[in-house]
């Protein structure tokens, strides 16, 4: 990442919620992922349900953590929580902190593709669920990168939790409100102005001056239209 405050804001040749959006989303919804589980993220899986289950405490979820900066703010602010944070680059999670991790926290290399299903699988409580600042895939022919275009949806749908995604592009956050809305659930949008970043990320546009949002909604709700 280059210097605090020199981040570009995102560029697309989107102006609005791209065309193929509802198609998408509804494929996705229609017909269940059985790509098979990446080996790799079945054993680091294993290790995170054993100590989910002998933590015994409400699940909290930090997708695409990163450096982990997110994950220790969130193991501080819910210490009778277990805070689960994953990331696909160990190079990432492996930079150093000058202080010990939180004891009810722990950080694994996994791809939410797959580790999406297998928390289902088991049957994880999870109570909130928080993805800061995924990368936006600002091209409109990159529709299926993105979360809420990609055939994990369904699946992060049925994790359940009060789910909470920043963004500093703010089409991105409506096509996903647009995404839960197809599921049959409800979300909100607001603007920010965090008083402490909570990833380098927020932080660096932050002091780019990059207006920052946020999608709140409760996926607690069963959705007949989601199909695993």
């Amino acid at each position: 990442m280059s210097g605090i405050g020199d981040s570009q804001p995102v560029r697309s040749n989107q102006t609005g919620i791209h065309e193929n959006l509802e198609e998408t989303v509804e494929r996705h919804i229609a017909n269940p992922w059985l790509r098979p589980i990446a080996e790799h993220t079945r054993e680091q899986f294993l290790n995170a349900d054993v100590f989910v289950r002998k933590l015994a405490a409400p699940v909290i979820l930090d997708s695409c953590c990163g450096t982990g900066d997110s994950s220790r703010q969130l193991a501080e602010r819910f210490p009778a929580h277990t805070v689960i944070g994953f990331d696909k680059s160990s190079s990432r999670l492996g930079r150093e902190r000058d202080h010990a991790d939180h004891s009810n926290m722990l950080l694994i290399r996994a791809d939410m593709n797959d580790l999406y299903r297998l928390i289902l699988e088991k049957d994880w409580n999870v109570e909130r669920h928080y993805m800061f600042y995924p990368n936006p895939w600002p091209k409109a022919s990159h529709l299926k990168r993105r979360v809420h275009g990609s055939p994990l949806f369904p699946s992060l749908c049925k994790l359940g939790g009060i789910f909470e995604m920043r963004s500093n592009w703010l089409i991105y956050l409506q096509e996903f409100q647009e995404a839960l809305n197809i599921a049959q659930y409800s979300a909100s949008i607001t603007e920010i102005e965090p008083t402490i970043p909570v990833s380098p990320f927020e932080r660096k546009y932050a002091a780019s001056g990059h207006k920052l949002y946020q999608l709140t909604s409760s996926l607690n709700h069963a959705s007949t239209k989601v199909i695993i």
